[in-house]
């Protein structure tokens, strides 16, 4: 997908909402374990609810790949019934030598078809390149996280006073573009989004964190808005897992609206 696709999906559907396919056999309505494929049921039902609501859908690849083969399986099948004209991004964290990143682009770009994975950046440019050979395919950096152990390396300072994560951020621009990157940039830090912004603003960002994590939708539209919009924002459980019972899609479509319905007045608000 093109970065113009997608801007004209937020613009279509008044939305930059992702919602999070992060699928626990454990979660999911009892009635759905009865079928042959649980995890599909479970995701296609999600994916029916919330497609008019959602520009971008995120599978996190280790919900599947703990079930082995049937996992793959699942996410294949998953990713090929989200439409073409919808985001799907790979929640997989990839990043190695140059040859194995090569084929880990292989598996989730021509195998399983994604638009989009995410990739660490700390082995550096070589173990990020081969992602960047892929046309109308995208990197989504992790740039400025907000779980707890953040604050072990993101933020260590160097002699000139400049943080890691920063020095991220002005590095791999030099990899990608705005086309191709995005950045992972955690919800619970607005304040970082908008440093993260200072540094790289015409990409778009991924921004997890919102909802059950206690993230606020309207501080990452103020600290991380450009002209394009430029945000998605990602909202797994308090989506999917609205409701566990046999309601689950119709409670998971109230959520995604509600959520879609603060996105389209932040879109009128920015003249967007």
């Amino acid at each position: 997908m093109t970065r113009q696709e997608l801007i004209q999906q937020i613009r279509n559907k008044r939305s930059f909402l992702c919602v999070g396919l992060d699928t626990d056999l454990k979660r999911i309505p009892k009635h759905l374990l009865k079928t042959d494929d649980p995890i599909f049921e479970f995701n296609k039902a999600i994916i029916d609810a919330t497609l008019d609501y959602a520009v971008a859908y995120k599978p996190n690849i280790a919900f599947y790949e703990c079930h082995g083969p049937k996992g793959w399986e699942s996410l294949k099948k998953t990713i090929d019934y989200i439409p073409p004209d919808t985001f799907t991004i790979a929640d997989a964290k990839r990043g190695d030598i140059g040859n194995t990143s090569r084929y880990y682009a292989d598996a989730f770009f021509n195998y399983l078809g994604a638009d989009s994975i995410t990739v660490a950046p700390y082995m550096g440019e070589d173990s990020v390149a081969p992602f960047f050979e892929y046309e109308n395919k995208w990197v989504i950096l992790l740039a400025l996280t907000s779980n707890k152990g953040s604050l072990d390396f993101q933020f260590i300072s160097d002699g000139d006073n400049e943080e890691l994560y920063k020095k991220v951020l002005r590095r791999s621009q030099q990899w990608g573009t705005p086309e191709n990157l995005m950045y992972v940039v955690g919800a619970t830090r607005a304040e970082g989004i908008g440093e993260v912004r200072k540094l790289a603003p015409d990409h778009f960002f991924l921004v997890p964190g919102v909802g059950a994590q206690g993230g606020s939708l309207d501080d990452v539209a103020n600290y991380g808005w450009n002209n394009d919009c430029g945000i998605l924002v990602n909202s797994s459980r308090g989506i999917i897992y609205a409701s566990e019972g046999e309601d689950f899609a119709d409670r998971a479509r109230e959520s995604a609206h509600s959520l879609q319905q603060e996105m389209e007045r932040i879109l009128h608000e920015k003249k967007f």
